[in-house]
């Protein structure tokens, strides 16, 4: 059968391979933060989210509990959505700096958004096993988006899977900014995650963040 998004987010959003993080993901939907309680959670895996046509790709973690998991769109409804769409509205990736639902208006303009792990994990932390189970998802998406010419990883966790899927034997450590060029032309950029651990301490600032995808225009 031929592939595409459509078929990929279709498939996304039904699977249930890993068992742990069904089980969580649908736990959190019924039990709610009571900020959220009147909110009707989506509580499954969360597809890829842009343009098709992107030269961008970012590649997350895994969604939030309350987050991508209660709003069913990537980095759609917590703090370090805030921080990323801020950053990609003011790059020119997104038509608005904000993210707070699926239905809010926000379009992705050569970028696309994906993750390592579709399901929101317990304590933010997926096993090995359920990364490996969930990157062949990331891989099918990297294959329909060909004009990608720049992947940022947002993370170490999301830089070794990439690498896993691009079967990259040797590149360099992780770091904010760090480049490591692919033999087609490509080239992942790699940036601290804006999760508040990384920005209410300071170790990524808004300059920073600002300047991995000042970078990922040049690139691309």
């Amino acid at each position: 059968m031929v592939d595409s998004l459509g078929r990929i987010t279709a498939e996304v959003v039904a699977c249930r391979k890993c068992p742990r993080l069904v089980a969580w993901r649908e736990q959190i939907g019924r039990e709610k933060r009571a900020a959220f309680r009147e909110d009707d959670y989506w509580a499954r895996p969360i597809p890829g989210f842009g343009d098709p046509h992107a030269s961008l790709l970012l590649v997350g973690l895994a969604p939030a509990a309350h987050g991508g998991n209660r709003t069913g769109r990537i980095f759609t409804g917590d703090r370090s959505g805030d921080w990323l769409f801020g950053a990609l509205y003011r790059a020119g990736y997104a038509n608005q700096p904000t993210s707070v639902n699926r239905d809010d208006g926000l379009r992705l303009i050569g970028a696309y958004i994906s993750a390592c792990v579709r399901c929101a994990p317990p304590a933010n932390k997926p096993t090995l096993l359920e990364r490996d189970t969930c990157l062949p998802y990331l891989a099918r998406e990297l294959r329909q988006l060909s004009g990608v010419k720049v992947i940022v990883c947002l993370g170490k966790f999301a830089y070794d899977g990439v690498a896993q899927v691009l079967h990259l034997k040797r590149r360099p450590a992780f770091g904010h900014g760090v480049e490591a060029p692919l033999p087609d032309g490509r080239t992942i950029v790699c940036s601290f995650h804006p999760s508040q651990q990384n920005t209410f301490t300071g170790k990524l600032t808004l300059a920073m963040f600002d300047a991995v995808f000042e970078r990922a225009r040049q690139l691309s």
